[in-house]
């Protein structure tokens, strides 16, 4: 078990194409994350069909007057305005650092604009206390990468707190999107979010890795010495990790990030949300990755705690976790883009460029999730290698090839485990061994896990929602992995009686079809 401070707070509940019409909603390192159509099982509504976005016919948003002020030096530029399908908004661009504390308030008829890098804070040091620069975001509203290379990093001992609500989600998109030109196969219009932190990781940059101390049995990360990393995905030096496993990048729950990431080179990217170094005390949750070009999401070490996840669409992994991760998420549905992507999760721990010893390992814990992948340009739903450990359970798998491969020996000896997961996958071979490991011994580890099927009968409506087949599976106590995590009712991420909770603060779109959706993803909500 962890220490009493490592305690989590578990919250329930991108190639421009033609302009769309608009509608409303009423309410490690180097791999890649194919994508689906959906394979979308529509029950026949009786005897009223489930409610839609409905069509937006005429602009309804006019200009808000000015913007608002706000404390940070230079305070909001007013750009003029910009015109979109859902009307004509005012733009109020941020300074490029926010060196105070800063809200930026919800205004109709008003869009936040980044015109490039924007930092909250500067870098406080791996051995900083306490927190310098506070950005709040409030529940409604839009901010957008007015250029290709814009993106929002919270600095090491500086925080983002971006709560929205499950009617009015905070939104971080692209100006194409703001103008009607994303469409459903629109990816890397922006850069994306990042949140850093001062919690250990594994592989450095900067500083040793650790080769002494080790993980307990539930994959708690020791104390770092100096290892520090550097971002990804920007040209200026930004490091994380540090020695407080239990630090605080902020709070992030009911939001959307779309349309998002950008490659300086291969293997250095932004994605949707990135995360280095975070610690326990960060909260995300109920929050979805829509048409990232890179991961759904990517976090190097550090402590990630999340729950309520949707990721559609990304073009890469959707989940990508590396560099000494600990990482403990329920509640999750994923369905990729037709013609893109790779893994769902690709699991990784040092790179090969570093000792085996470098720790701590890789740790990824998920319970109650929801995965469609059947595109042929992905080998597997779920790859782990690095010696990382994999723990899955309570899951739903479609997919058309291998469900698991598991990598290099010492990957097999971390000791990957399965428990209740219903999977449809390849015929041929379900399950995949690489790099000195067979597909017989990566069997062995399913097989010894309770109630797994690799060659099951899905009964899924809507794409992600139960049906008889998957309810009926016996459920797996996740409190075994960590105090993190409920006991759910039923496998998968939507289970009978548990569906709700993907409506009203999401985007919809031909990847993933919602009913219940805030908006589509090609649109801006309308409140």
């Amino acid at each position: 078990m962890r220490g009493p401070l490592a305690v989590k707070n578990f919250h329930r509940t991108l190639v421009l194409g033609a302009s769309l019409a608009a509608l409303a909603g009423c309410g490690g390192d180097e791999i890649v994350s194919p994508g689906t159509g959906g394979d979308i099982i529509i029950n026949n509504p009786a005897p009223t069909p489930t409610p839609t976005p409905t069509p937006t016919s005429t602009p309804t948003v006019t200009p808000a007057a000015g913007c608002p002020t706000i404390n940070a030096t230079g305070g909001l530029t007013d750009g003029g305005t910009i015109t979109g399908p859902t009307g004509e908004y005012r733009i109020c661009e941020l300074p490029a650092v926010i060196d105070a504390d800063t809200t930026l308030p919800y205004v109709d008829g008003l869009l936040y604009a980044l015109n490039g890098r924007v930092d909250i804070g500067t870098d406080a040091g791996a051995t900083s206390t306490g927190y310098d620069v506070q950005l709040t975001i409030e529940p409604g509203v839009i901010v957008y990468g007015a250029t290709g290379r814009s993106f929002l990093v919270a600095n090491r001992g500086n925080q983002l707190f971006a709560n929205g609500t499950a009617d009015k989600p905070i939104i971080f998109t692209s100006r194409d999107n703001v103008l009607g030109l994303s469409n459903d196969s629109s990816i890397g219009q922006w850069g994306g979010v990042v949140l850093l932190g001062r919690a250990p990781v594994s592989d450095c940059s900067s500083g040793n890795y650790n080769v002494g101390g080790g993980l307990d049995q539930n994959g708690n990360a020791f104390s770092q010495a100096n290892c520090q990393k550097n971002l990804e995905g920007t040209a200026v030096t930004t490091p994380f990790g540090g020695t407080d496993i239990n630090d605080k990048s902020g709070e992030l729950s009911y939001f959307q990030i779309r349309y998002s990431g950008f490659s300086l080179a291969p293997g250095n990217e932004l994605q949707s949300l990135s995360g280095g170094g975070i610690g326990s005390g960060t909260v995300i949750n109920h929050w979805q990755s829509h048409n990232s070009s890179d991961d759904g999401m990517e976090f190097w070490g550090g402590e990630v705690n999340m729950d309520h996840v949707v990721v559609s669409g990304a073009d890469d992994d959707s989940f990508d976790f590396d560099s000494g991760v600990q990482a403990f998420i329920q509640y999750a549905i994923v369905v990729q883009r037709t013609g893109g992507g790779d893994n769902l999760i690709e699991l990784d721990s040092p790179s090969s460029e570093y000792a085996v010893e470098a720790l701590p390992r890789s740790n990824f814990h998920l319970s109650n999730f929801t995965f469609i992948n059947q595109s042929s340009s992905s080998s597997q739903a779920v790859r782990a290698r690095g010696s990382a450990r994999l723990r899955l359970a309570n899951g739903v798998i479609q997919s058309a090839n291998p469900c698991i491969r598991i990598d290099a020996a010492g990957t097999l000896a971390a000791d990957p485990t399965f428990n209740s997961i219903f999977a449809s996958c390849s015929a041929t071979q379900p399950v995949k061994g690489s790099d000195g490991v067979s597909d017989a011994e990566v069997q062995a580890k399913w097989d010894a896990g309770t109630n797994n099927t690799a060659d099951a009968t899905l009964t899924l409506s809507m794409t992600y929602e139960n049906g008889s087949n998957e309810d009926g599976v016996a459920v797996f106590d996740p409190t075994a992995f960590d105090a993190f995590f409920e006991v759910p009712a039923n496998i998968g991420a939507a289970g009978t009686g548990n569906t709700a909770w993907v409506d009203g603060w999401t985007c919809t779109s031909t990847t993933l079809s919602i009913s219940g959706a805030n908006s589509e993803c090609t649109s801006l909500p309308v409140y």
